[in-house]
């Protein structure tokens, strides 16, 4: 069975930022001042993302993990939104290695259309483009997944430790996710109440009460956007009297430029500016713990009739 692994993708060095950036933007370029801000946040965060090599180890380790549990029945293929190896080359390759059936998994808890459905939409545009009958079955979320919230527990009570027992006292924990147009909540999109059951799944199991949401990373764009935005909640909360916060990227799971550079830096200038002492939980990146869950996952969808 083959298990087709997506995300979001990344520009590979600087030189492939026009190339990047255009393709996000659906074939319109990015005007030069555009281009200009996304060089300066990568270079910010050391002149690339190491987001598309995080997901190529995790896809690796993935296929490990399952081959500990159910020898070599499942071969792993990576498909990225708008980098190469491309979703719809991962398709081909499926097809040509002979693969019958697959689960698709995108590297996201949350569901969101605009999100995990537009990734299934691509499965399903590229199989009607080259005419395959692959049958498939897509993993929507995982938000609420025992083992999923077991690890983001256990991430929030490790970085809880980098303040001390006086600062915990008033810490407030910020559950974010990458923010959306506000036209989802039109559509009745589940993208917002997710976050919020699995954030509030994540506090009952560390035994917090003090905690709040917000969103990140909104595009540039003349549509309003959910918020409150990360950087206006950390300010409200200065404002209300804590300077001991803990940011918790629940709706990521691997290092890239929204928490390297939109958290670790844009939003930690202004929590200093504020004298906010701010940490961050540590993302999963290609941690084992993480694949075992995913590999769980997995297992269970292709056992579903």
């Amino acid at each position: 069975m083959g298990v087709l692994v997506m995300a979001y993708g990344s520009a590979q060095d600087p030189d492939d930022l026009l190339r990047y950036y255009t393709h996000i933007r659906h074939g319109r370029a990015p005007s030069p001042e555009q281009l200009e801000n996304l060089r300066m946040r990568y270079e910010a965060i050391g002149g690339f993302s190491p987001l598309t090599a995080i997901t190529q180890k995790q896809a690796a380790g993935l296929q490990e993990a399952l081959n500990a549990m159910a020898g070599e029945s499942f071969q792993v293929y990576l498909g990225l939104k708008h980098s190469p190896p491309f979703i719809d080359d991962a398709i081909l390759d499926m097809a040509r290695a002979g693969i019958e059936r697959f689960v698709a998994l995108v590297l996201a808890p949350h569901y969101s259309t605009m999100s995990v459905g537009e990734y299934f939409d691509e499965i399903r545009e590229s199989l009607a483009r080259h005419n395959l009958s692959l049958p498939w079955r897509g993993i929507s979320s995982w938000y609420q997944d025992s083992r999923f919230i077991d690890l983001v527990a256990h991430r929030v009570l490790e970085a809880r430790e980098k303040f001390s027992p006086d600062e915990q006292a008033d810490l407030v924990t910020i559950f974010t996710a990458h923010s959306l147009p506000q036209t989802i909540y039109q559509k009745g999109d589940p993208y917002p109440t997710e976050l919020r059951q699995s954030g509030e799944l994540v506090a009952e199991a560390c035994g917090i009460t003090r905690y709040r949401y917000a969103w990140q990373s909104a595009g540039r764009t003349k549509e309003p956007w959910m918020g409150p935005d990360i950087v206006d909640t950390v300010r409200q909360l200065a404002s209300e009297g804590y300077y001991h916060v803990l940011i918790c990227p629940i709706g990521f799971v691997s290092d890239h430029l929204e928490v390297l550079y939109d958290l670790d830096i844009e939003c930690q200038q202004v929590a200093q500016d504020l004298g906010v002492h701010m940490e961050r939980t540590a993302s999963f990146n290609d941690d084992p713990k993480f694949l075992e869950m995913l590999a769980h996952l997995v297992m269970q969808t292709s056992q579903l009739e």
